[in-house]
């Protein structure tokens, strides 16, 4: 008993030491155990906040997808180019949407007295991909536009072709920004970020949605290359048959002076469209009655 208890008296001194490279990893290792919990406390925290960011995400998704997934609309308006120094050149135009089982179908005309019309029909499937046929002035038939040709200015607007969808929701990469607010709205913020797979020439679209209608009210999208970046301002929200719309469009591109106006004159929220609506070759009258 003498014994053991000089041991233990002796191991308890700080002069005793067997081996003091032991110690020294023992204490590390202790360490590194108590960085490894506290890390593991620290990601337990707030549990809660990860969750409602994926949540909101999920919602954001769901609800901008099933919005464009249940369009079936025929409208007409105008489409304006306003100069830097308020000269306007406006276009009459008739738009109609639906969506089929192998996505969204969206038919464009675009005239203007005495000259031809311009008709462009786009394609967007459920994964995001696009292609567009453009009847243009002095052709006898519709042919598929090439990807090149995408981001050319519709009718000397700051629209493009690639605009006139939103095929950005549909993109695989999407990221939830921190919360903001436009004007006096709410909004989530979502960031879409184009990948190999995604034809568009925007590296990203990032868009503030209100959080009470998930509806765009403001999106800036940003080119390829460039950087250059196109901004969107949404107008005149409003709800018919329970989907929400805005009355009004406005596209302005960083660094050239103006801007252009897309404005909706009258059109009907349930068009109960089918496949031969979407017939480019078939004449469409701008004067069709929509409700």
């Amino acid at each position: 008993m003498t014994f053991l208890h000089r041991v233990v008296t002796l191991s308890r001194s700080r002069k005793f030491d067997w081996y003091p490279e032991a110690s020294w990893v023992v204490c590390a290792f202790g360490a590194i155990q108590v960085f490894i919990v506290v890390l593991v406390l620290m990601s337990l925290g707030h549990p809660s906040r990860a969750f409602a960011a994926n949540s909101d995400l999920e919602t954001v998704l769901t609800g901008s997808r099933q919005r464009i997934e249940k369009l079936d609309y025929r409208v007409t308006g105008r489409l304006t180019r306003v100069e830097g120094d308020g000269k306007r050149t406006s276009y009459k135009f008739a738009a109609k949407a639906h969506w089929f089982p192998d996505g969204l179908r969206v038919l464009f005309e675009i005239s203007e007295p005495g000259l031809e019309k311009t008709s462009v029909l786009l394609h967007m499937t459920a994964n995001g991909h696009l292609t567009i046929e453009a009847m243009l002035p002095g052709a006898k038939a519709a042919s598929v536009l090439p990807f090149e040709r995408w981001n050319e200015p519709l009718m000397g607007t700051d629209f493009s072709y690639e605009d006139m969808v939103e095929s950005q929701f549909f993109w695989k990469h999407q990221e939830l920004l921190a919360s903001d607010k436009y004007g006096a709205r709410d909004c989530f913020v979502l960031k879409s970020v184009s990948g190999s797979e995604d034809r568009s020439y925007y590296d990203s679209v990032t868009s503030w949605i209100d959080r009470s209608i998930l509806y765009p009210v403001h999106v800036v999208k940003t080119l390829r290359g460039t950087g250059l970046q196109k901004e969107f301002i949404y107008y005149g929200l409003r709800q018919i048959g329970g989907a929400w719309s805005a009355s009004q469009v406005e596209a302005k591109l960083q660094g050239k002076p103006g801007s252009s106006i897309l404005v909706i004159e009258a059109g009907s929220g349930k068009a109960n469209l089918g496949r031969k609506d979407f017939d480019m070759g078939q004449s469409s009258d701008q004067n069709e009655k929509v409700k």
